[in-house]
C-alpha cells in the first residue's frame, strides 16, 4: 500500500466488530456463490444434459485454482491493495459468466475454459478475502468471525446451487448465468467502497518463508495430515449428491427448492450455532464435538439411498447436510487461521486450504468411478469412513498453532 493510500484508507481493524462483520458476510457471500455454482449448479447442468457420473467426478479436477492458490498468494499479499484484488476479481468473474451466457453454456471445450478460469477468479478472491478477514479481526473474534463468514459462505452456495438451479427449469441456462453476472457486477461496486485492512507483509515475500515458518513450528505435520484429512468425506461425498437427486427423478425446480427454502435455514443455524460453539468450547474442543456431527451427517444420504430415495428421507438428508457442513467447517477454518501468523496471513492461509483441497480433489475425481461400480449407497457409506481417521490425530495438533 502507498503513503497515499495508507492515508485515504480507513483501517477496517478499527472500525466496530459489528461493521467487521458486515462487511465478511457480504464478502463471504461472494466467496461462497462461485464455489456453490461449481459445486452444486455445474453437476445438476451436466447430468441433466446427458454427463456421466465418472465425468462428473473427473470436473473436480477442474477445482485445481483452488487447492494451488498458495502459488500466487504472495503476490495478493504484496501487490495493490485487498479491496482492489477484491473488486478486480468479481469483475471478471460478472464478465467470465456473461460469457458461458452468450456461448458457453452448451457442454464442450468453451464450457470447460471458462469454468477453470472461474474457479481461478475465485480462487483469486479467496486469497484477498482471507488475508482481509485474519487481518482485521483479533485472534479472539475468530469463533464469531467464522461463524458468520461461514453463514454467508452458504448462503452465496444456496444462491447458485438452490436458487438459480430452480430457476433454470423456468428460465433456462442463459438467463442464470446473466443473474450470476449482474450479482457479481453489484458486489464488486459495493466492495470497492469497503474500508482497507493494516498489512503486515514483508515486501519481498514469497510462499517459500511463509512455509519455512511453518514448518519450523512443532507438531506441524502432524496437523499438516490433519488438515489433509478432515474434510476429506465431506469433499467426497459432495460431488455425487446432486447427480444422485436427479438420477432419483427429482427436477432441477424440486432440487433448487430444497436447497433454497430448507437449506438457507438450516446453514444459517448451523454456521450461527458453530460459531457460538467455538466460542464457548474453544477451537480444539469444537472440531471433536463438530467435525463428528459433520461425518455423521454423511449416513443421512446413505440412509435415503438404502431407503429408496423417498420425499422424507431425501429431504432430511439435505437439512442435515446443509446444517451439519456450516458447523464443521466454521470449526475448521477457525482452526487453519489460528495456523496462519498475521504477517504471512494470506499466503499461509492459502497452503494450508492447498492440503485439504488436494485431498478433496483427488477424492471427488474418483468419486463417480467407485459411485459406477458400487451404487450410491455403498459409496456413502465410504465417505463416512473416510472421515473417520482425522480424530486420531486431534490430540496433537495444538502444538502447531501460531504464536502471534
Amino acid at each position: 500500500m502507498t503513503v497515499a493510500e495508507r492515508e485515504t484508507s480507513e483501517p477496517a481493524v478499527a472500525a466496530p466488530l459489528r461493521s467487521r462483520l458486515g462487511w465478511i458476510v457480504i464478502l463471504s457471500v461472494a466467496s461462497g456463490f462461485p464455489f456453490g455454482l461449481f459445486n452444486d449448479l455445474v453437476p445438476v447442468y451436466l447430468r441433466a444434459n446427458g454427463a456421466s457420473l465418472s465425468e462428473i467426478g473427473l470436473l473436480s479436477t477442474l477445482a485445481l485454482p483452488w487447492a494451488l492458490k498458495f502459488v500466487w498468494a504472495p503476490a495478493v499479499d504484496r501487490l495493490g491493495t485487498r479491496r482492489r484484488w477484491i473488486a478486480g476479481t468479481q469483475i471478471g468473474l460478472a464478465v467470465s459468466l456473461v460469457l458461458l451466457a452468450t456461448g458457453g453454456a452448451s457442454v464442450g471445450p468453451t464450457f470447460f475454459v471458462l469454468l477453470l478460469t472461474l474457479v481461478a477468479l475465485s480462487a483469486t478472491q479467496d486469497i484477498a478475502v482471507d488475508g482481509y478477514t485474519i487481518e482485521i479481526m483479533d485472534r479472539s473474534e475468530l469463533g464469531p468471525a467464522n461463524g458468520t463468514r461461514v453463514m454467508g459462505y452458504r448462503v452465496g452456495m444456496i444462491v447458485a446451487g438452490g436458487v438459480l438451479v430452480a430457476a433454470s427449469g423456468r428460465l433456462g441456462w442463459t438467463a442464470v448465468f446473466l443473474a450470476g453476472a449482474t450479482l457479481f457486477a453489484m458486489t464488486a461496486v459495493l466492495t470497492s467502497a469497503m474500508p482497507e485492512a493494516r498489512r503486515e507483509h514483508d515486501a519481498h515475500e514469497s510462499w517459500i518463508e511463509p512455509l519455512r515458518e511453518l514448518l519450523s513450528r512443532p507438531e506441524i505435520l502432524v496437523a499438516g495430515l490433519f488438515v489433509l484429512t478432515f474434510k476429506l468425506g465431506d469433499l467426497a461425498l459432495t460431488p455425487m449428491v446432486k447427480p444422485f437427486w436427479v438420477d432419483s427423478g427429482y427436477t432441477v425446480q424440486q432440487i433448487g427448492w430444497v436447497q433454497t427454502t430448507l437449506g438457507v435455514g438450516a446453514s444459517i443455524v448451523g454456521a450461527l450455532l458453530g460459531g457460538e460453539v467455538i466460542r464457548r468450547l474453544g477451537t480444539f474442543r469444537a472440531l471433536w464435538v463438530l467435525g463428528l456431527v459433520q461425518a455423521l451427517s454423511n449416513l443421512t444420504y446413505w440412509a435415503a439411498a438404502v431407503g429408496g430415495a423417498t420425499v422424507p428421507l431425501m429431504y432430511s438428508a439435505a437439512i442435515v447436510e446443509q446444517f451439519t457442513a456450516g458447523l464443521g467447517t466454521a470449526a475448521f477454518l477457525t482452526f487453519l487461521m489460528t495456523l496462519s501468523c498475521r504477517k504471512y496471513a494470506a499466503t499461509q492461509f492459502a497452503l494450508l486450504t492447498a492440503l485439504y483441497r488436494v485431498g478433496g480433489i483427488g477424492a471427488a475425481a474418483v468419486s463417480g468411478i467407485l459411485t459406477q461400480r458400487m451404487g450410491y449407497a455403498s459409496y456413502f457409506l465410504l465417505t463416512f469412513a473416510l472421515a473417520l481417521p482425522a480424530f486420531a490425530l486431534l490430540p496433537w495438533v495444538r502444538g502447531a498453532a501460531a504464536k502471534d
